[in-house]
């Protein structure tokens, strides 16, 4: 693998976006299918969040985050001895029509030109907006799992609340770290075990995934962590700090003491390069968000660009990489390259893993109170933007996301939309009683990410080179 200087300018076949596992897996598959590669990681070295530091982890750290952390080693080990160029700390904040990929690196910026690309960016927390989540204290779930992975630091007196796999995959790495937590507060809405079991006998085709949960689930409460279920009207206490959670569950009410609160109602594609492009989305209801829209190797609207991962919609780390595998024989093909591995048999691969989702989609839909939250609730915390101004906004005549950000400024702020995004559509959605298509989603413009004006005066523009 070789290095690029920042202001090196380069003409590759394939630019990859992202260092997770589709990005890794798209990555070395191409180099061994013969094509030039770049992969564009902001992160300090491979493996995304999910993968996170997985080549600087302890014995200890691995021992606590588990055995599907620990097999990203190996994908970051084929990154760092395959033939490509690996750029970390690069952060992409423009993407051109031509796919001229403008990023900032080092303090400095420079130019690529790439003949396809494969957006591999992941995922984000969905927002989780109750009264009191913009205290301090109060972070996402996956926020405490990156502390855990970064640093080895386990936060102390944290209760978790909120559903879905994760929620609890971080409790048990709470309690084998030694510092289990205060209490998991599961918002999962009674009667979704019953909505979702049509979908055991196919999930069974996963059924390592449901053992896995089931496990999860016994060793949390066998440590003996309290835990609250059908949870809701939670509420984040304490002034400008968080000294507890208030909630309703089984008809009583609660208030458990913690200086730190942790939400989580899932994740969510990341979706602001492939928005930015002008890709073509649409609302996926069973996932409760929205997906660019691809064919079955990731090809979006875009021409030559795909994504593959979590940012095509959540399918887990293995399938990722899955995904990526199979945009990248797809991309090898048309440039008339010999495929490195089989594509059949990634799709059966891809089939297996997935067979799951449909189960876990149902079971852990987000509550309605997270998606659609009071009045007083502030949604856009960039600009400190409730969710009643957001209604009122719609009452006097905003039709869709764009025009409420005229009005108030949601998603202007350094986060771009990313928190309040699927919160805001869905207030519009709901109050003008039509569809996540037809109310759509914040129109996206470069630069994607805060740009110094100190790394635009340092730009070498791309010099082109033959082929």
């Amino acid at each position: 693998m070789t290095m690029m200087d920042r202001n090196t300018p380069h003409v590759c076949d394939l630019a990859v976006i992202g260092a997770g596992p589709a990005g890794m897996a798209a990555a070395v598959t191409a180099s061994k299918a013969g094509l030039s590669v770049v992969v564009l990681d902001e992160g300090e070295a491979p493996g995304g969040q999910i993968y996170r530091d997985i080549e600087r982890t302890t014995p200890r750290r691995s021992a606590v985050l588990g055995e599907d952390y620990v097999a990203g080693g190996a994908l970051a080990k084929a990154l760092r001895e395959a033939d490509l160029t690996y750029l970390p700390r690069s952060t992409v904040w423009n993407i051109s029509t031509e796919r001229l990929i403008d990023f900032s690196r080092d303090g400095g910026s420079s130019q690529l030109q790439a003949t396809y690309i494969l957006v591999a960016t992941g995922a984000v927390e969905r927002p989780c907006p109750i009264p009191g989540w913009t205290k301090t204290g109060v972070t996402t779930v996956g926020a405490l799992q990156i502390l855990l992975k970064s640093a080895g630091i386990v936060e102390e007196s944290a209760v978790l609340a909120g559903s879905g796999p994760l929620l609890w995959l971080v409790a048990k790495q709470m309690v084998d770290a030694g510092a289990p937590p205060v209490a998991v507060v599961e918002t999962t809405p009674a009667g979704r075990m019953q909505a979702a079991l049509p979908h055991l006998f196919g999930a069974l085709k996963g059924h390592r995934y449901l053992t896995k949960g089931l496990k999860l689930l016994r060793a949390v409460k066998a440590a003996g962590v309290p835990v609250y279920s059908a949870a809701t009207d939670l509420e984040v206490t304490g002034e400008t700090a968080a000294t507890g959670l208030r909630f309703t569950s089984k008809g009583k009410q609660h208030l458990v003491s913690a200086n730190h609160i942790a939400l989580h109602q899932g994740v969510v594609p990341n979706q602001q390069v492939t928005r930015m492009l002008r890709c073509e989305h649409r609302w996926d209801a069973s996932q409760s968000c929205f997906r660019p829209v691809t064919d079955a190797r990731g090809l979006t609207s875009f021409e030559n660009v795909y994504t593959a991962g979590d940012g095509a919609g959540i399918m887990g780390a293995v399938s990722a990489a899955l995904q990526g595998r199979l945009a990248a024989l797809d991309i090898a093909t048309k440039l008339g390259k010999s495929a490195p591995e089989r594509a059949d048999r990634l799709e059966a691969a891809l089939a297996r893993d997935g067979a799951v989702r449909p189960f876990l989609e149902a079971l852990y839909a987000p509550a309605p109170a997270f998606v659609l939250p009071a009045d007083g609730v502030t949604v856009c915390r960039c600009e400190e933007i409730t969710a009643g101004a957001i209604r009122e906004a719609v009452d006097l005549g905003a039709p869709g996301p764009n025009q409420v950000k005229s009005f108030l400024r949601t998603g202007m702020g350094p986060c771009q939309g990313r928190v309040c995004g699927l919160v805001v559509a869905s207030i519009i959605n709901e109050r003008r009683k039509t569809q996540m298509d037809e109310t759509g989603y914040f129109r996206i413009r470069p630069p994607l990410k805060p740009l110094q004006l100190s790394e635009l005066a340092n730009f070498k523009p791309l010099e082109k080179l033959e082929p």
